[in-house]
This record gives C-alpha cells, structure tokens and sequence, in this order.
C-alpha cells in the first residue's frame, strides 16, 4: 500500500511537471502616470470624442485616462511644458510624465534650452553640432525640402534657420504631446505617440499649400539607465483636431524605444497545479511518518 501511494505521487508530479509552460507577462499600458519636473505645473490635458480633442481638469485620473490608446486609434493627449508659446516661457525649466512599463520606470520629458543649445546656452547660431541643427538639418532633408525649393522663396537653409530660432521654433517643439504609451509583450518594444500637426509646414514659417512637412515635437526619455531624443518626420492621420484650432493634434507620430521584454510567468491555472504538487507531497511526508 505504501509503494503504490509513493508511485502514485510521483506519476501525478511528473504528469503537472511537464504541463508547465510559461506565458509572457501583459505589460499592457503606462501606468501610475504621474506629473513631475521642475515646471510640474505647466502641463494640459485634452480629452477626445470621435472627432475632436479638447481641454479637461488637469488631475490624475484624466492623465491616465487619456494614454489608453493606440497606433490605429490615437485618443487625448497629455501636452508638457503647455506654455512654450506664451510670452515669459522659461526656457530653463522642463515637465515630466512618470510611469511604470513591464515594470520599468519610463520618464517622458520636454525639452529646454540646455538640450538644444549646451549646457547654460540660451541660444545658437547655424551650423554648430548640437541638437538644434542636426534636428533642423533632418527635417529638411527628410522631407525633401532642397536649397533650390528654398532659393524659391527666398530663403537659404541658414535664413529660415535663423527665422525659426528667433520666432520661438524650438520653444514650439520642446512641448510634447503624449497620447499613448504601450508595450509589445513579446519584443518588449515601448510605442509612444506623439500628437502634432499632420502638416508642420507653418510651423516652420513655410507656406503649407506649396509645402507637405511633417515633423512631430521632440520628447526627452530616461528609460532602464538611458536617456535620449526621440522624433519623427512620419505621421499618420489621427482623425482628430482640437476643437479650439481645427488644426492641431490632426497628425499621429509614434515613436519608439526598444524596452525589456516583459518576465515571463506562469498561468494562473498551472501556479494552482504547482500548489497542489506542494500539497501532495505534504500528505506524502504524513502518510510515511504515520507508517514508521
């Protein structure tokens, strides 16, 4: 009786052992959303309906609840540094939007004159090698935008840089719109959407009907040790525009950071199972200590 109880243990052991398979974690959204920095305050959040984005209460629950969506279905947005185009902007300062991702933490900032000028520069002039003109450089190039289109109206690469610094361009683009952030489970890959305009071109004092611009805010991100840019001079239509403008948030720019894969962890289902081996072996440990 004592052999056939033993074998019996081991055969149903065995049989759970090897049904245990792992499943990845859902690291799903960005969550614990919470707003920071040195200009912490200096922060909006828009809403969305089918059609338009508009301003709600600046509040946690409105933070969280306006990055739940996706590529295909951008929704609200959280805008940092939300007074970069007001007079009195103070260019030293940043906000910052904190969560946690496939628990990592992740910290979305905007921009300030330290990031695209150098440490304690105010300004820059063309040509040096900071942020402000290899960012600059890149949006012409990317969208095709030739010395020749420019000479058209007037311009050289230098003047319309030059215009762009002194009208507050990189103030403008320091102020990130953030309408989701989502992890794949598998890859691990953090998408981050960026609200902006579908054509940027105005934003850069060219005239929209003979230019197709596009070029989203930039975003500042610490992730697992890391911190770096992100930008992107490709947008999707979001079938959105806020209501009060009829322009703005109607372009979705994702960008993207590979993250750490999720951990994996076993079914709810097999944990069960495992506690029941657990259980079994405890009975067996009785059932021998009854038999001496």
């Amino acid at each position: 009786m004592k052999m056939t109880f033993q074998k019996l243990v081991i055969g149903a052991s065995m049989a759970i052992g090897v049904s245990v398979v792992t499943v990845p974690a859902q690291a799903g959204t960005l969550t614990g959303a919470s707003i920071g920095g040195t200009a912490a305050s200096d922060y909006l959040v828009y809403d969305s309906n089918a059609t338009n984005t508009f301003l709600v209460t600046n509040s946690s629950a409105n933070v969280q609840k306006v990055l739940s969506g996706n590529a295909a279905n951008p929704t609200g947005n959280v805008e940092l540094a939300a007074s970069s185009e007001k007079a009195g902007f103070n260019f030293t300062k940043n906000t910052t939007l904190t969560g946690t991702i496939g628990s990592k933490t992740l910290t979305l900032s905007s921009l300030t004159s330290d990031d695209w000028f150098g440490v304690g520069k105010t300004t820059t002039t063309y040509g040096l090698n900071n942020l402000a003109n290899n960012w600059f450089k890149q949006v012409l190039s990317s969208n095709n935008i030739t010395s020749n289109l420019l000479g058209g109206l007037g311009y050289t690469q230098q003047s319309l840089f030059s215009k762009f610094l002194l009208s507050g361009g990189f103030q403008r683009f320091s102020d990130p719109n953030i309408s989701y952030v989502n992890q794949d489970d598998t890859s691990g890959l953090i998408s981050i959407g960026l609200a902006g305009h579908y054509n940027a071109a105005p934003l850069l004092g060219l005239p929209s009907n003979l230019f197709k611009l596009q070029a989203s805010e930039i975003v500042k991100y610490t992730y697992d040790g890391k911190t770096d840019y992100l930008y992107s001079f490709k947008a999707s239509q979001s079938g959105l525009v806020e209501k009060s403008d009829g322009i703005s948030h109607s372009g979705n720019y994702q960008v993207t950071i590979q993250g750490v894969p999720p951990a994996a962890v076993p079914e709810p289902s097999i944990t069960l199972g495992l506690l029941g081996v657990a259980g079994v072996f405890a009975t067996q440990r009785k059932f021998k200590k009854a038999s001496i």
